[in-house]
């Protein structure tokens, strides 16, 4: 009975936890939504493919450009507020999105969408660290993480519906009735938090340099899988520029002595250093085959969106499932032991998927993705967790600021170097059925590779006895 009580969140902490959560499926499932309408939009608009990919392009872009400035909010102004309102925000540029009237202001409030995006996913860690404390973290984070669940897989299923059934605009109002959910809660249930450090100066220059560098190294990324390839001159130019940004940064960290937006010395925290690795490796190993399956379900297996949409909702439930089990797991007995069981499941669940072909069974391929989808909480959540042990709380913002620019050029390189393998392949062969299966089986034998790289950050994991 006693030990019920000591695992059990306080009520007020899972209320606070839930309410953030609630805050953050908006953008999560815009953010898939889109993608499953740009032949309409293109359409609508009138215009080319390339101009409105930027819709979706741009957005990632403004979101990475807004994690910087998040970590100054934090640090001077009550985080509750700074988080109703970029939800808020969020909602508006919704409503402005879903009745644009030409291309370019479509283009324009998606920016803005991306930009207010961003502030909303680098506050929710944050703000649910701070919450929770260090005993609780595990099971709170798996509470958090719900929406990034919602938005792979639900996200695709509800555009698909709304474009066939009602009309485009209705992708982007339907945030407002989220939001219109979402915004008394969290004023009643997310407690107000004092300014980490308040005395914190704004690091224009670091701010700057770190958001053209996210912007420069993703677009470049991204620039790689529409060429099929890394050694394009665009993508030479703008990841070029990316890393010249980041050595840039790293002088000028050493100038002002970690006085910055991201302080390097954070690097210095072993469990921190780890977590990073980790997650960037994590991100490229999940978020890239997640790009593929819809393709591979598509043009394999002729089937429509919302057909591969709905076939990717085992690996879903399996994420669902393994939710708060893994929570409490990474509070029992810490992270290290958590991810590397997690890594041999999701190991038994990809190894399959190098010898895939479009004869193989759907109830085959359904239960190989509910056991990688089982995985993955074991392997992101723990890595997450593990990111802000040990740290004070006026690190928090710093950190959040470092996980979240890793994760998203984590995400974006493991789509675009999967993308490009499988490009890659199938353009080296003779067009046929079998050859484009080959370049699938490559995207996900890349995947299993990265997987297997994973188990050795893993050991540098912290574990409880």
């Amino acid at each position: 009975m006693l030990k019920d009580k000591v695992n059990k969140l306080p009520k007020e902490v899972l209320a606070a936890g839930w309410a953030i959560a609630l805050g953050a499926i908006a953008p999560m499932l815009d953010s898939t939504m889109v993608n499953i309408a740009i032949d309409k939009l293109t359409r609508e608009f009138n215009t080319t493919l390339a101009i409105i990919q930027w819709a979706i392009t741009g957005y990632v872009l403004a979101l990475a450009m807004a994690v910087p400035v998040s970590g100054w909010l934090m640090n001077k102004y009550n985080g509750k507020k700074i988080y109703i309102g970029a939800v808020i925000a969020f909602g508006i540029m919704s409503v402005l999105a879903g009745t644009s009237w030409n291309v370019s202001s479509f283009l324009l409030f998606r920016l803005l969408q991306g930009f207010s995006a961003g502030i909303i996913t680098s506050l929710m860690s944050t703000l649910l660290v701070k919450t929770a404390g260090q005993e609780n973290l595990g099971k709170v984070m798996a509470i958090v993480s719900t929406p990034m669940i919602f938005g792979p897989i639900f996200g695709p299923v509800v555009g698909g519906v709304i474009i066939q059934g009602v009309s485009w605009h209705w992708m982007f109002f339907i945030n407002v009735f989220i939001v219109l959910i979402a915004a008394p809660l969290m004023i009643k249930r997310i407690p107000d938090f004092e300014p980490f450090n308040k005395d914190s100066q704004l690091d224009v220059l670091g701010i700057i340099d770190l958001s053209l560098m996210s912007a420069a190294m993703i677009y470049g990324i991204t620039k790689a899988a529409d060429h099929a390839s890394f050694s394009n001159s665009e993508t030479i130019l703008w990841v070029g520029i990316g890393l010249l940004l980041a050595v840039i940064y790293i002088l000028y960290n050493r100038i002002r002595k970690n006085q910055t937006v991201l302080p390097l010395d954070l690097f210095a925290h072993k469990s921190f250093s780890t977590a990073s690795v980790g997650l960037f490796l994590a991100n490229v190993a999940v978020m890239g085959p997640l790009l593929i399956f819809p393709l591979f379900f598509q043009n394999i297996r002729h089937f429509t969106a919302i057909e591969a949409a709905l076939a990717l909702i085992p690996q879903g439930l399996g994420m669902l499932v393994t939710r708060p089990l893994i929570g409490k797991m990474i509070d029992t007995i810490g992270a290290k032991y958590v991810v590397m069981v997690s890594l041999v499941v999701s190991l038994f669940g990809s190894i399959p998927l190098i010898f895939i072909t479009d004869q193989s069974s759907m109830i085959w391929i359904s239960i190989l993705l509910f056991i990688r989808g089982t995985s993955f909480g074991g392997i992101m959540l723990p890595l997450m967790s593990d990111a802000y042990t040990g740290l004070n709380t006026k690190q928090l913002p710093e950190a959040g600021v470092g996980i979240n620019i890793i994760e998203n050029l984590g995400s974006s390189f493991g789509s675009a170097v999967i993308a490009t393998i499988v490009a890659t392949v199938i353009q080296g062969a003779h067009a046929s059925v079998t050859s484009d299966v080959k370049g699938y089986q490559a995207g996900f034998l890349a995947s299993v590779v990265v997987l297997a790289i994973l188990f050795i950050p893993s050991l540098f994991l912290t574990h409880k006895k």
